[in-house]
């Protein structure tokens, strides 16, 4: 969806959300102007569905990550028109990034009313792949990024900083060595440091998970940084929000494989492996009978269909599977 610059109107395609919209704009502009606010009463009285609409608007204006996320999007929009149109003034560049702010805010909220989180998501991302995806970047300090599969993360390279937030599933990271300025990447629940090596974050609802191939690093909890561990290669650990587990041994050549397309593992339980490939699969996989996802596989699979793995493996396991319009697998 393209962002409208800060003199273009916005309209929103169901009509309520957008005169919504539209009387929250005019109380941002004019918050004290009692004719504004009474009239607005009205138009909130004449239908419950007026006040519900309002209502999300404003909910979605005050949630913290709208403010990040229009502000990076109108940088962008500022500097394209700074590159398009020559350069401008401090002041004329301030007043129409103020603009952009307002611009971006509003579209964010717009859409945000229907599918918030992907959007904020994508909004706040520097970084994102789609399902089955795999995207390799070089970072500002040469360090080296792999992103999996459904996976975002955003940068902070500023001010001597090195840092990565990772938003959404997983990334591999081979650091450029620098002793003065660590490298740390921070999941849902944990933060890595290391000042250069060669490791993988993977970050989900419950926990994170660390995988070193080489060099050394420190895992942190973030809601209790004194709770932490130190990795040496070939050895992984998770973080939960209430701690940090024990170090274990873990094939690390194994563990990593998805960067080069495969997806490996040795007397796994079938439903462990398939929470893996829903993440290439996308569509919604479904087993019927809990018992199939006890039984122990084991199997060395190339991602690119990732549909076939998932069949060859429920077939391994016992089960059936039907495939439904939509992409749905059905497995009993």
């Amino acid at each position: 969806m393209a962002s409208p610059g800060p003199d273009e109107p916005y309209e929103h395609p169901d009509p309520i959300t957008d005169a919504a919209l539209d009387w929250f704009l005019r109380l941002q502009e004019t918050p004290d102007d009692p004719a504004a606010q009474a009239a607005l009463r009205q138009w909130l009285e004449r239908d419950p569905s007026h006040a519900a609409a309002f209502a999300e608007v404003e909910r979605l204006w005050q949630l913290p990550e709208l403010a990040i996320a229009s502000r990076r999007q109108a940088a962008r929009l500022s500097a394209q028109a700074a590159q398009a149109n020559g350069t401008t003034s401090p002041h004329s560049r301030r007043r129409w990034l103020a603009g952009a702010v307002a611009a971006a805010a509003l579209v964010l909220i717009s859409v945000g009313v229907y599918r918030y989180p992907a959007l904020m998501l994508r909004w706040t991302a520097d970084y994102v792949t789609a399902t089955g995806e795999r995207h390799e970047a070089v970072l500002p300090d040469g360090s080296r990024m792999t992103l999996n599969t459904a996976s975002a993360v955003s940068l902070d390279f500023t001010g001597g900083r090195r840092s990565v937030t990772l938003l959404e599933g997983e990334a591999f990271f081979d650091v450029t060595y620098d002793a003065a300025h660590p490298f740390t990447v921070a999941g849902s629940f944990g933060e890595v440091e290391v000042k250069g090596t060669a490791f993988a974050v993977r970050t989900d609802a419950t926990q994170d998970t660390v995988v070193l191939e080489r060099g050394r690093v420190e895992v942190r909890r973030l809601s209790d940084p004194h709770d932490r561990a130190v990795l040496t290669p070939g050895e992984t650990i998770t973080v939960s929000s209430s701690a940090v587990s024990s170090v274990r041994k873990t094939d690390a050549a194994n563990a990593l494989a998805w960067r080069e397309g495969w997806i490996i593992f040795q007397e796994r339980p079938f439903a462990a492996v398939l929470d893996d490939l829903r993440r290439y699969y996308g569509g919604p996989v479904v087993t019927v009978d809990d018992r199939i996802g006890r039984v122990l596989v084991s199997g060395n699979y190339r991602l690119a269909n990732p549909e076939g793995v998932i069949r060859s493996l429920a077939q391994a396991a016992g089960a059936d599977v039907t495939r439904l319009p939509g992409g749905i697998l059905i497995l009993r």
